[in-house]
């Protein structure tokens, strides 16, 4: 870095300053005062590069080269103005004489003044067609195979376009006089008076220019201020919506705090809480049961249907004691083998027959009894 560029970036100021300063000479850079805070010697060459380029992004030598070519632009662009502009008002002269004359009578004179005006239009225009300009390829075929010269020869007779020469400022000062106030009444609509004299209307009229150059310039201000307030709206947003991002982030973590903390404290509460709603669910089952019973017995037969029940139950497990005792002895009695089950069957098959036998010695007693 030299020294003079050294000397600019202290003279910019420190801090939020020179911050403040390099925001403003990038306008159109997508950058906030946290990326310069954070790279300090990005924000030096910012700095440095601001005292070479305009807030376009231009430098110094390009822009100057840019205004030149804006003025010359600007000239051919007057120049070509002017004469686009008589050559509507010529047009729109011959389209009102030919409007006039179907309505009314006119005069010879200037009957032939505008079929003189309206035929040197025509020729004009066809010869610019037919004359190719620096910038065409002059090899091209020409238009029905005509030339310029060809055309000239169509033109009116010296002496008629000498007088529509003479006639013509005159005709297209009032032509063009009458556009001025009908513009002039257009855009004051209050100073339209048809008491006026014709100089106080020609002295507004002056003035017209003038006052449409400055509503050009407001207009212009305007739209520069609005360009600005637009950049600095972007940047505020951008500001806001980071302020914002993080202020969501603390309060994330805020309620992520705040909820492990009583997360403990909630989940006893509804251990409690349903505990609590199964006991009454469970009280108002028992209640139900005993209202259906009382509905459908009387009180004796309830009680004997207890009594019952105990002892079925006490029934059912003894039976299931010894439904266990017994499954114990036969898993102990098929751990013996095949040889063990053989004997189990005729075992079986004994004591079939001396139940048989002491049935048949039963009723052999009991009839020889008798």
């Amino acid at each position: 870095m030299s020294a003079a560029e050294s000397t600019y970036v202290s003279t910019l100021g420190k801090g939020d300053s020179l911050h403040q300063q390099v925001l403003a000479s990038f306008p159109l850079c997508d950058i906030t005062e946290e990326d310069l805070t954070q790279n300090p010697q990005f924000c030096k060459l910012l700095a440095t590069v601001a005292q070479h380029v305009d807030q376009s992004g231009l430098t110094v030598p390009l822009k100057t080269e840019l205004e030149k070519a804006e003025q010359k632009l600007q000239s051919q662009r007057r120049y070509w103005l002017r004469s686009e502009g008589i050559h509507k008002a010529l047009q729109e002269l011959t389209q009102d004489h030919c409007i006039r004359k179907h309505h009314a009578t006119v005069p010879p004179d200037q009957n032939m003044f505008y079929e003189t005006m309206e035929k040197c239009l025509l020729v004009a225009q066809c010869i610019r067609q037919l004359d190719p300009s620096s910038t065409t390829n002059r090899d091209q075929p020409s238009v029905l195979g005509l030339t310029p010269q060809q055309m000239m020869e169509l033109m009116p007779s010296e002496m008629n376009v000498q007088r529509m020469k003479q006639s013509l400022p005159r005709e297209l000062e009032k032509h063009l006089k009458t556009k001025c106030l009908s513009l002039l009444s257009y855009y004051q609509p209050e100073w339209e008076n048809e008491s006026e004299s014709e100089g106080l209307k020609n002295s507004k009229l002056s003035h017209l220019s003038a006052q449409i150059d400055n509503e050009k310039k407001r207009a212009e201000s305007l739209k520069e201020s609005s360009r600005e307030n637009s950049v600095l709206l972007q940047r505020l947003t951008q500001l806001y919506l980071s302020e914002q991002i993080k202020c969501i982030q603390l309060l994330q973590s805020l309620i992520l705090d705040h909820r492990l903390r009583i997360q403990t404290d909630l989940d006893r509460k509804k251990l409690d809480y349903f505990e609590g709603k199964c006991e009454l669910v469970l009280q108002k089952i028992k209640t139900e049961m005993v209202e259906i019973q009382l509905d459908t017995y009387k009180v004796d037969t309830i009680s004997a249907h207890t009594k019952m029940r105990e002892k079925l139950s006490s029934d059912l497990k003894a039976s299931q004691v010894e439904k266990h005792s017994v499954e114990l002895k036969l898993a102990s009695f098929k751990m013996l083998g095949k040889d063990f089950e053989a004997l189990a069957e005729e075992y079986c098959r004994l004591r079939q027959e001396i139940e048989i036998n002491t049935w048949a010695l039963k009723e052999f007693t009991e009839c020889k009894d008798k």
